[in-house]
């Protein structure tokens, strides 16, 4: 029978695992018991917002010792946010454990590694959440209901544009997800998100996939061509980057210094790369068709350079048309050395020039009406306390749990490989020019 309060191991303490970390301490059915990282100073950042919310640190565990944290600390549940290709290392041992397992999307980089997860909820009868938090934007959650509601009848085609400016776009091309083997692209990376969403959308499946990605704005080359490079390998201590825009001043923002520039002595890790500089293996432009198993199609774009952020998506159906447009950011400053605390980076905080949501509903012989929203910009949309309060439960004292969020569906390891399928059948498309079968990719998926 399992304990209160449950005993939860963070694997990964970047950034992004923040969410988790405070969100479990803030929770008194959960206790984070074991924090698990390459990065001693990670792991010391991380139990300093544990003490801070009136919780004990937790034990501290290199990546190796991994099985053993599982036993010795008697683990329930364990949240994977390490590198995206290391996902695998942590899901596997810990569903084998028999221990409740979340990861932050993707679920993993590559079919083999989906293949090895899958095979592995299949033997032992545990099962994984993956963390598609945009499912938990109340925004998104309305254009589902209207859908499902068939308020255009039966969807025909979706038409999906999502933008990344020049602060959040360029992000990825200063960190490790610049490198296609371990974030699988943006193809996985980012835009798995907006598959996930599509597939849920339409309570569909994808079938075939045909897409166009380059590198054409990003990286050493495409840099020269556009005279945006700089001769600098990292921003901090280069004079180079001190008046460029694409550059990430690490020492003026608490929080980076904290995890990354202070944490740089023990394994290396730079995370204020030049977005210009090499080696860069990712896309930064990508078109993607895709058809679904009832028939509907979408065309999608995803551009990482552009002035603005925010994205467009329009369904066409039997009974008229849904448009929704969303400005997260509607244009940025060229201020340089960017700090984090613009918000872009991690959606963590409003941007500051976000913009409104519009959602419109076209119905045939019927003048278009505006459906009202409740638009926030902050922690992704309204998504993250949402979602965890559905994986975690509510905060018992003080802010009570979101209503809606309780009975939302998490997605699960067959929804994480549907929205990963669809990413890595792109990144095959983009190398040979070819559609590719979904069913091809991941062998034995629809069986499972």
């Amino acid at each position: 029978m399992s304990r209160t309060p449950l005993r939860a191991a963070v694997v990964g303490t970047g950034h992004r695992a923040r969410t988790f970390t405070r969100g479990l301490a803030a929770r008194p059915g959960h206790r984070v018991a074991a924090l698990c990282d390459p990065n001693p100073a990670r792991m010391a950042f991380h139990n300093r917002l544990l003490t801070a919310e009136g919780e004990p640190a937790a034990t501290t565990w290199e990546p190796d010792r991994f099985p053993d944290l599982l036993a010795e600390e008697d683990i329930d549940e364990v949240v994977v946010t390490t590198v995206d290709a290391a996902h695998d290392r942590y899901i596997v041992p810990a569903l084998r454990a028999g221990c409740r397992v979340v990861t932050e999307k993707p679920m993993t980089v590559d079919a083999e590694r989906c293949a090895r997860i899958l095979d592995t909820v299949r033997e032992t009868g545990n099962s994984l959440t993956v963390a598609f938090n945009y499912r938990f934007n109340p925004v998104h959650e309305k254009v589902r209901a209207l859908l499902a509601d068939g308020a255009i009848g039966e969807v025909l085609s979706v038409h999906f544009e999502w933008l990344l400016d020049t602060r959040h776009g360029a992000d990825y091309f200063r960190r490790w997800h610049r490198e296609k083997a371990l974030s699988g692209g943006l193809a996985v990376h980012k835009s798995g998100h907006h598959f996930d969403l599509v597939n849920w959308w339409l309570a569909d499946e994808p079938q075939e996939v045909f897409g166009y990605g380059r590198l054409g704005f990003y990286g050493p080359d495409a840099g020269r061509r556009h005279g945006l490079r700089r001769d600098y390998e990292r921003a901090h201590g280069a004079a180079q980057a001190a008046d460029d825009p694409f550059a990430l001043d690490l020492a003026s923002e608490d929080t980076l210094r904290a995890l990354y520039l202070d944490a740089e002595r023990h394994d290396g890790y730079l995370r204020d790369r030049n977005v210009f500089g090499g080696p860069v293996t990712i896309e930064d432009d990508m078109a993607v068709l895709v058809r679904y198993t009832r028939g509907a199609t979408m065309t999608y774009h995803l551009t990482a350079y552009s002035p603005w952020e925010g994205y467009r998506v329009m369904f066409n159906g039997s009974g008229g048309r849904l448009e929704l447009e969303v400005e997260e950011s509607r244009w940025q400053r060229p201020v340089t050395r960017v700090a984090s605390d613009s918000g872009a980076p991690h959606g963590d905080t409003a941007a500051e020039h976000a913009g409104g949501a519009r959602l419109t509903l076209r119905a045939l012989w019927k003048s278009p009406a505006d459906i009202p929203l409740d638009v926030d910009h902050e922690a992704h949309g309204g998504g993250d306390p949402r979602m965890l309060d559905a994986l975690f439960g509510p905060v018992e004292a003080g802010r009570a749990a979101d209503p809606g969020a309780a009975g939302h569906p998490t997605a699960t390891e067959r929804d994480g490989a549907l929205a990963l399928a669809v990413g890595l059948a792109a990144n095959r498309c983009f190398e040979t020019g070819r559609p590719v079968a979904v069913r091809d990719l991941i062998p034995g998926l629809w069986e499972r």
